[in-house]
């Protein structure tokens, strides 16, 4: 792999104004084609574009390279946005938190990768981790790799390979030019069709050794954003899409639900007090799971400006707030569907793109019921029983 060859010339818009301007166009356009999204399975080239000009994509490139690293908070309020008009593509646009990893490869491939611009957009399908050969100078890997969301607008691919003795048995990941792989076209799924999650196939390609990388492993440039705990960020940007898509959900059940009438001939749903109270909740189940989000996420980001350690309650404390997130948002997408009555069954309702879509992410094994079990086994000073967790 040349990776002088892999980015798109794509760059963002000043910071200020303009970037926001561009944020905003952004967020217009895909109202207009996010039901395309959808029906063709993928967020497009063109549209990971207009993200680029929006500055979603260098938000965790490491400043020494260009980039402009954003706040945790400040870049998942971004997606957060993304999501509540289309969470699917919310779910695509928070891989723009995923340069973090990068910081585990040497200074000089992360400077060659870096080299055309900060503005790159990565995808991974790391797994089931696969045993790759060792030759001169790195690897030859063979194999298929699942769930590699937002593949098709990705200048770069990862791929997951099993660990040796020379990662202490840490599994790595291998990064690819996607013109020397296969993606397998076989994302046939009820919710977040438009991620575009398919699989990547490969066949005895080589990838240099300063190609790879151990995932949350030691950082090898020093700035806020590589002390933040990766593995804890990487369930937070996925839990966040859940909040954006409740919020969106939400916002339509009061802005124009409530106002329809029965087919009945009833009072309006809005003026009903099944209708009231159920906004009621789901705004304040809503709002608490975020003030526990983004109180949490704050308080270990300061601690990363400052330098000062991160601590083993800190990480488990953001994964239970990102656990609670994916959780807390799917059942207030619920509740707006259960207030919608029987007009949200088709399949064109507005309110399907929310439920189909906020249903996954609490799906994800960084984020199941069984990451309660650990953040609070590690609260209580226990082993987690989850690998690489927190």
């Amino acid at each position: 792999m040349t990776t002088e060859s892999i980015l798109d010339p794509v760059v963002a818009e000043p910071a200020g104004p303009q970037r926001s301007t561009a944020f905003d166009h952004a967020l217009d356009v895909l109202r207009d084609r996010r039901d395309e999204f959808n029906a063709q399975g993928f967020v497009p080239r063109d549209f990971v574009a207009l993200l680029k000009r929006a500055g979603m994509y260098r938000a965790s490139t490491p400043a020494q390279f260009g980039g402009e690293p954003l706040a945790p908070s400040e870049f998942m309020k971004l997606v957060e946005r993304v999501s509540a008009v289309d969470p699917a593509t919310g779910w695509v646009s928070s891989f723009g938190s995923s340069l973090v990893y990068f910081a585990a490869l040497p200074v000089a491939t992360q400077a060659k990768i870096y080299a055309a611009g900060p503005d790159v957009a990565y995808a991974g399908g790391l797994f089931p981790m696969q045993e790759a050969q060792r030759v001169e100078g790195g690897y030859l890997c063979t194999g298929v790799w699942q769930f590699a969301s937002g593949c098709r607008g990705a200048d770069i691919l990862g791929i997951g390979l099993a660990g040796g003795p020379e990662t202490e048995g840490k599994p790595l990941t291998a990064l690819v030019d996607p013109a020397d792989v296969e993606i397998v076209d076989n994302w046939d799924v009820a919710g977040m069709k438009a991620t575009g999650s398919h699989a990547i196939r490969a066949d005895r390609l080589f990838v240099p050794e300063e190609m790879t990388f151990v995932r949350g492993g030691a950082a090898q440039i020093d700035e806020p954003l590589t002390r933040y705990p990766a593995l804890a960020y990487a369930a937070q940007v996925l839990a966040v899409v859940t909040l954006g898509a409740a919020r969106g959900a939400l916002d339509y059940a009061i802005e124009v639900g409530s106002a329809r009438t029965s087919i009945t001939g009833g009072a309006s749903k809005g003026n009903r007090p099944v209708y009231k109270t159920g906004i009621a909740e789901a705004e304040a189940e809503l709002r608490s799971a975020q003030a526990f989000f983004y109180e949490t996420t704050d308080a270990v980001w300061a601690k990363a400006l400052e330098g000062t350690e991160i601590s083993t309650d800190d990480k488990a404390l953001l994964r239970l707030s990102a656990t609670h997130a994916a959780h807390a948002g799917r059942r207030v997408v619920l509740r707006a569907f259960d207030l919608a009555g029987t007009g949200a069954i088709y399949e064109t309702h507005p309110l399907q793109r929310y439920l189909q879509d906020a249903l996954v992410p609490a799906q994800h094994a960084m984020l199941q019921t069984n990451t309660y079990e650990a953040a609070g086994a590690l609260l209580l000073g226990l082993d987690a029983g989850i690998p690489s967790f927190p």
